[in-house]
C-alpha cells in the first residue's frame, strides 16, 4: 500500500488539459455560427462511432461495471445486446426523421408536432434528467478522484479542510471540462472522445496485463480462470454466466435484453447529448453507419469490461477478499486495487482511464444542455434581432452557468454524504426518460393531435404512478420491474396523451 504522490497527480491533470487544449484549439480554427451546435455538418461517422464509445461508458460504468461482476456476475452483457437493437431502431426510425426536418435540437420536433408547451416540456425533462444524471456522475467520479489526493492520519472526514479540497478537485475538473468545451463546442467534443476513448482502453488494458502478471496466468490461463471460476457471492453460478434465468430477479436475461432497447432508444435516440453528434455527421447514412458501427463496438468494449471485472474479482479472491483490500462495496474494488496495488504507474493508468472515461459523457452534457437552453429557450436559430457577437456572449454565459449548476449540486451530493440521496437521484433520472419516450413515438406512431397544454402534466404524472406500480410490485409481490420500467413509463405517457388527443384527430405533422 501507498500515498499517491500529490506532484504525480497534478501532473496527470497538467499534461491532460494540455492534450485537450490542443485538440480544442486545432478544432475550433475557423468557426462558424453551426460549429458550437452543429460541427458544421462535416463530422467523419468512423470517428463520431469510435468516439461514442466513451460517451456511453462514463466513469461512473468504468468502475462500476467491472466490480459489478463480484455481485452479478455477467448478466449486464444481455442489456449491452438489446442496446444493438436499440441503435437499429434509433438509425431506421429517429435519424431519417432528424435529418428530414433538418433541426439543431432535437426537441425541435415535439414543437412541430404537439405545439410550444411539448416543445419546452420535452426540453425540459431532458435538462433536468441530464443536469442531475450528469452531476451525480462526476461526483461519483471526483469521489474516486479524491481517494487518491494524500491525507494525514489525523485527517478529519467533513471538516473545513476536507471539504474545502474536494471542492477544489472538483473546480479543476469542471475548469477543464469548461473551458476545453466553450469555443468549438460539439466539433470540439467529437475529437476529444477519439482520444479519450484511446486513454481508457488503454488503461483497461494496463490492468488486465497487471492481474495476470499478479496472478501468474498468461492470456489463455486466465481465460481458463475466468471460464471456470466460481463466484462465491451468488451460489451456483460462475464470473463468466452471462444468462439470469430467475424470474423474479432484476437481472433477468428476457428482462435485460428488452430493457436494452427501451433504455438506449430512450437514452441515446430521445437525448440531445448523445444525438448531437451524430447529427454533426455529413448525411443521413453516414449517421446510419455511425450507429451501426458504434453498436458493434460497445458489445466488444462492455465486454472486455467484464472480463477485467472477472479478474478483478477472481485477484480480490487471492488477497483476501474485500475487506482485505479496503473495499466496502463492490464499485470500490477497481479503485482500490489501483490505488494500493498496482504502484504508481498501475495507479496513473487508472487516473487517465477514469479521467477519460468521464470526461465524453460530461463533455457531451455540457454542450447539449447548452444547446438546447439557447436553442429551444432562447430561440438562437429563429431570432435574427441578436447580433451573432450577442448569441456568442449569451451561449459563453449559459456554458459557464450549467457548468456552476454542476459544480453546487456535487458539492451538495457531497455534504450530504449520503448513499440514499445518490440512490434516489439515480432513481428519479431513470424515470425521467419515460416521458420522452411516449412523446416521441406518440408523435410518430399516432396521427392523433393533443391538448398541447396538458404534456407538462402528463409528464409529471406518468412517472408518479410508474413509482407507485413498482412500489406495490416490490413490496407486496416481491418483483422488481428492474430496467423494464422504462417501458411502463414510457406506455403510461403514451396512454395519457391518447386520452388527451381524444377528439382531436389530424395530421402528423412531424413525421
Amino acid at each position: 500500500m501507498h500515498q499517491y504522490p500529490l506532484w504525480l497527480l497534478i501532473t496527470v491533470f497538467a499534461v491532460y488539459m494540455a492534450a485537450m487544449f490542443a485538440v480544442s484549439r486545432l478544432t475550433s480554427r475557423k468557426l462558424t455560427s453551426n460549429s458550437f451546435f452543429r460541427g458544421d455538418r462535416k463530422a467523419p461517422w468512423a470517428v463520431v462511432a469510435y468516439g461514442m464509445v466513451g460517451t456511453a461508458i462514463s466513469g461512473v460504468t468504468f468502475v462500476s461495471v467491472p466490480g459489478n461482476v463480484m455481485a452479478q456476475n455477467f448478466y449486464y452483457m444481455p442489456l449491452v445486446f438489446g442496446f444493438v437493437g436499440g441503435y437499429v431502431v434509433i438509425a431506421k426510425v429517429l435519424l431519417p426523421l432528424y435529418y428530414r426536418m433538418n433541426i439543431t435540437s432535437i426537441y425541435g420536433y415535439l414543437g412541430k408536432r404537439f405545439g410550444p408547451v411539448s416543445h419546452k416540456t420535452g426540453t425540459s425533462v431532458f435538462m433536468v434528467s441530464r443536469v442531475l444524471g450528469a452531476a451525480i456522475r462526476i461526483f461519483v467520479v471526483t469521489l474516486v478522484l479524491y481517494t487518491f489526493v494524500p491525507k494525514s492520519e489525523a485527517w478529519q472526514y467533513h471538516s473545513f479542510k476536507d471539504v474545502l479540497i474536494f471542492a477544489l478537485v472538483t473546480f479543476v475538473f469542471l475548469s477543464i471540462l469548461y473551458l476545453y468545451t466553450y469555443r468549438g463546442g460539439v466539433k470540439t467534443v467529437i475529437w476529444t472522445d477519439v482520444l479519450q476513448t484511446t486513454f481508457m482502453l488503454l488503461a483497461v488494458v494496463y490492468t488486465i496485463v497487471f492481474v495476470c502478471g499478479k496472478m501468474g496466468w498468461d492470456f489463455s490461463q486466465a481465460a481458463e480462470a475466468i471460464a471456470g471460476g466460481a463466484n462465491p457471492n451468488v451460489e451456483g453460478t460462475r464470473f463468466c454466466d452471462m444468462f439470469d434465468m430467475r424470474w423474479h430477479s432484476s437481472t433477468n436475461v428476457f428482462k435485460q435484453l428488452i430493457a436494452g432497447v427501451f433504455i438506449t432508444v430512450a437514452m441515446t435516440g430521445l437525448d440531445q447529448s448523445m444525438m448531437q453528434k451524430s447529427l454533426a455527421c455529413a448525411d443521413i447514412k453516414s449517421a446510419q453507419k455511425n450507429f451501426y458501427s458504434s453498436s458493434l463496438i460497445q458489445v466488444a468494449a462492455n465486454y472486455f469490461f467484464l472480463l477485467l471485472g472477472a479478474l478483478l474479482c477472481l485477484y480480490t479472491d487471492k488477497m483476501g477478499g474485500m475487506a482485505a483490500i479496503g473495499a466496502e462495496k463492490t464499485d470500490e474494488i477497481f479503485p482500490a486495487i489501483a490505488s494500493q496495488y498496482m504502484g504508481i504507474y498501475g495507479g496513473t493508468f487508472f487516473l487517465i482511464g477514469l479521467i477519460s472515461a468521464s470526461y465524453p459523457s460530461a463533455a457531451n452534457a455540457l454542450t447539449s444542455l447548452t444547446t438546447s437552453f439557447c436553442v429551444d429557450f432562447l430561440g438562437f436559430e429563429s431570432r435574427s434581432d441578436i447580433s451573432d457577437s450577442r448569441k456568442i456572449f449569451l451561449r459563453n454565459a449559459v456554458h459557464a452557468c450549467f457548468a456552476l449548476v454542476f459544480f453546487v449540486l456535487i458539492l451538495a451530493f457531497y455534504v450530504a454524504s449520503s448513499d440514499a440521496v445518490v440512490n434516489l437521484v439515480y432513481k428519479f433520472v431513470a424515470y425521467t426518460y419515460g416521458p420522452l419516450l411516449g412523446l416521441f413515438f406518440f408523435g410518430i406512431l399516432s396521427r392523433r393531435k393533443i391538448l398541447d397544454a396538458s404534456a407538462p402534466y402528463i409528464a409529471v404524472a406518468s412517472p408518479a404512478l410508474c413509482f407507485a406500480v413498482n412500489w406495490t410490485a416490490s413490496s407486496f409481490f416481491g418483483f422488481d420491474l428492474g430496467f423494464t420500467l422504462l417501458i411502463l413509463n414510457g406506455a403510461l405517457t403514451f396512454l395519457g396523451l391518447w386520452i388527451s388527443g381524444i377528439g382531436r384527430q389530424g395530421k402528423n405533422a412531424g413525421a
